[in-house]
Formats: structure tokens, C-alpha cells, sequence
């Protein structure tokens, strides 16, 4: 019985919602307090058992590579100056036994492209797909629900949240029955539907666990506008000859791919952080 230990991030896109800050800077890097996106995304990973991290990248994403790479310089400079906790910090923020590897997408030609380009590396075996923008906050961490829930039922699973009616048509959207707590089995699955059109308020966000069937799928389906792959329409093909669960997961989500989401992400991680959250309480009570 194959585990899930791989997980794909799919970090390509250029981030234009939040120009000019993304100009040079890849949307994955900006902090939330001071930990970066992908970084939360990667800890998420790591509590699930994932350890080969694969990271779809573009041409401005070197940073993302100089993040998870050893920093002699700074490591350096650190124990020079006998900031030892800081050095500590540097040299665990990714545990020793985490493969690292960085695959080229060399047009972004949608998510469902993304998710193919890593097929090399992922071979056979189930795998986890995570996007840095859906900042996702469960105890236990969200994707480790869904790949206890994978483990049990062995087929692919959909993280899952209902959302306003008015919402749909910037979501991938499920129709789906319940199957038990929290599980769905998923019946239709459909793109961006307008709310009149929408078969519930059922929407994905993003995490995957997906089964090494879905490649067969992105390689056969037909390209939409601009020759994007969709993942969704790889998906709905997957359906229609393997078992696909919607899972509700425990947690909350922030919509860090959003000016308002990301800010609302800050101040919620920030009142708890543990060197600024007792003082930045105080500062926001006393406005």
C-alpha cells in the first residue's frame, strides 16, 4: 500500500493581483508576519509525512530555491555575532530528512499543466497538491486530515468549504452526497460556475490528494482558452472511473491570493505570534 509522500507545489504563477509588490518577488515569498507563504505550505507538508517537495517553478522564482537551500553566508555571519537561537532557527526550518526538488514550467498553461510537469518525479504513486495562496489553518493541520481520510478510503480527496452563493464563479465547484462525517462523494465537479448555474455552494480550495490517475486525464483533456490544462476538467474525467471525496475540512482558510484575505491572515497570525501578539493586541484595542 503506497503512502502519500510527495507533495506537488505549483508555484509558477506571477502573482498580479498584488503588483507592484510581486514585480520581482514571487507571491509565494511574501511573509505573513515573518514566515513566508510557501513556507506555511511546506510545514503543512511535512506535519501530513510528505517528504519529496516538489515545487513547479517559473523564471522569477529563484527565491523560493534560496529559501530552502542551506545559507552558508548567513549561517556565517550568525555565528559570528553569536545570535545562536537564530542560528538554530536557519539551520531546522526544514527538517534533514525533506527532499527539495525544483522542476522548470516553462509557459503557465494552467494548474491541471503545472500538476503534469511534476508526473517525472511522482511516477506511480499518490501524491499531495498544495497551494501556497490558500493560507490553511487546522489542528491537525489540514492536509493531514485529508491524507488520513486517503488512507482509509484510497482515492483521491478534494479539500472542501462552503462558500456564499455569489462566490461560485471564482471557485472549482462539486456536487456531492454524504458519505460520512465530513465526507462527500463527489458526483460532478464543474469550473467557475455562475451562481445561477452552480450545482451547490460546495467549492474547492487548494489541496489535493490525488491518485497517479489523474496524469492519464491532463494529458487527454482538451486545452481551454489560452491552451490552459485545467486540473478541474482532469478531475471530472477521473470521476467517471474512480471513486473522488470532497473532505470539509476542520480549520480556517485565508484567501492570501487577495489583498483583503492576506491582511486578514497578518492580523490573525500576528495576535498570536509569540514575541509581537501580546503588543500588537494592545496597539489594535487602542485604535
Amino acid at each position: 500500500m503506497k503512502r502519500v509522500t510527495k507533495a506537488v507545489f505549483p508555484v509558477a504563477g506571477l502573482g498580479t493581483r498584488f503588483l507592484p509588490a510581486t514585480k520581482a518577488s514571487p507571491k509565494e515569498m511574501m511573509p505573513i508576519v515573518d514566515k513566508p507563504l510557501i513556507q506555511y505550505a511546506v510545514e503543512e507538508a511535512v506535519a501530513a509525512g510528505i517528504t519529496d517537495m516538489i515545487f513547479v517553478t517559473g523564471r522569477s522564482k529563484r527565491a523560493i530555491e534560496d529559501h530552502f537551500d542551506k545559507a552558508y553566508e548567513l549561517e556565517n555571519e550568525l555565528e559570528l555575532r553569536g545570535k545562536t537561537e537564530l542560528l538554530e532557527f536557519v539551520r531546522e526550518m526544514m527538517p534533514r530528512n525533506i527532499n527539495c526538488i525544483y522542476i522548470r514550467q516553462a509557459e503557465a498553461l494552467g494548474l491541471g499543466h503545472a500538476v503534469l510537469c511534476a508526473r517525472p518525479v511522482i511516477n506511480d504513486e499518490p501524491f499531495a497538491v498544495l497551494l501556497a495562496d490558500d493560507l490553511l489553518d487546522g489542528e491537525p493541520p489540514v492536509l493531514r486530515q485529508m491524507v488520513d481520510t486517503y488512507d482509509y478510503y484510497r482515492c483521491s480527496v478534494l479539500g472542501v468549504q462552503d462558500v456564499p452563493r455569489s462566490e461560485t464563479k471564482s471557485y472549482g465547484i462539486v456536487a456531492a452526497h454524504p458519505l460520512a462525517d465530513r465526507i462527500e462523494q463527489i458526483t460532478a465537479i464543474v469550473e467557475k460556475p455562475k451562481p445561477e448555474d452552480a450545482p451547490s455552494t460546495l467549492a474547492v480550495v487548494g489541496r489535493y490528494v490525488l491518485t497517479p490517475r489523474i496524469f492519464h486525464h491532463l494529458e487527454n483533456v482538451t486545452p481551454g482558452s489560452g491552451g490552459e490544462i485545467q486540473l478541474t476538467d482532469g478531475i471530472a474525467a477521473l470521476l467517471k472511473e474512480e471513486q473522488v471525496l470532497a473532505h470539509r475540512y476542520q480549520g480556517t482558510r485565508y484567501d492570501c491570493g487577495s489583498k483583503l484575505g492576506y491582511l486578514q491572515a497578518m492580523v490573525e497570525f500576528g495576535l498570536r505570534h509569540p514575541e509581537v501578539g501580546a503588543d500588537f493586541r494592545r496597539y489594535l484595542e487602542s485604535r
